[in-house]
């Protein structure tokens, strides 16, 4: 896919528009809010209830399926306004010493984007790991193989996200400081998206920036398994999962990519 590229100061009034604008889009939508299966882990639904953190035994004896199961209810309940009520000075005292997380959720750094408030989970629960555009460097290869092999994490779950300003800036070819680098890193999720005409591959084309924000989502899960040994044996022995998921910034509903 050829783009023209110029770095100059248009380039950087284009990269601040396109951040702008993404901060700025809102829709009215009223879709129903889809049921969820509810996990039957009763260490996981007795956690929630009383607002206290898994013992290494209770998150070691979890299926990754169990996680992903605790991670749609926590969104429903964030649909629904109905978070669990934290008692963080608890937490504090029993995560002072030792963690045990469930999970890892990569995400992009957008502000709109709270992780644990999406998923319903309290301090000691996920690790989070974010940066913009939500790709996989080495860095943050390496972070998932301490969640997962060293920490014992369950499951991986790369989350895009609806009107992401990294996506758009990556389509519009902008080149701007250190930048231009992360950028590259969302390129390949464009080149992949097909079914679109070149004239329909443009940032104000809603449909084509949703299909690279999916797209890119999927690019990370295959450079995650491909790029970590790690991580793609655990993954085929079934100790953990890797799950790609969008989360719409309107509704606060996540969509998952299985």
């Amino acid at each position: 896919m050829k783009k023209t590229k110029t770095i100059n100061y248009w380039s950087f009034i284009l990269f601040i528009s396109l951040l702008m604008v993404s901060c700025g889009e809102t829709e009215e939508r009223n879709e129903p809010v889809e049921e969820v299966e509810e996990t039957e882990n009763t260490a996981m639904e007795t956690q929630r209830e009383a607002d206290i953190t898994l013992t290494q035994a209770e998150r070691d004896a979890l299926m990754p399926a169990d996680v992903v199961a605790e991670f749609k209810g926590g969104n429903l309940r964030f649909v629904q306004d109905s978070l669990t009520p934290r008692n963080r000075e608890a937490r504090r005292g029993a995560t002072g010493s030792a963690q045990y997380p469930t999970g890892m959720v990569l995400s992009c750094i957008d502000s709109r984007v709270p992780v644990e408030e999406i998923f319903d989970q309290g301090l000691g629960d996920i690790f989070v790991g974010r940066i913009a555009g939500n790709f996989a460097d080495e860095g943050m290869l390496g972070s998932m193989e301490f969640a997962t092999k060293v920490a014992g994490s369950k499951v991986i779950v790369v989350m895009g996200h609806e009107s992401c300003g990294a996506v758009k800036s990556a389509i519009a070819g902008v080149e701007l400081g250190n930048i231009t680098g992360m950028l590259n890193h969302i390129e390949p999720a464009i080149d992949m998206t097909e079914g679109f005409s070149d004239d329909q591959r443009t940032v104000e084309n809603k449909e084509f920036v949703d299909a690279v924000t999916r797209n890119n989502v999927l690019h990370t899960i295959d450079v995650i398994k491909n790029e970590s040994p790690i991580i793609a044996e655990m993954a085929e022995n079934g100790e953990i999962k890797i799950v790609g998921a969008v989360y719409d910034v309107d509704t606060g509903r996540v969509e998952w990519l299985e």
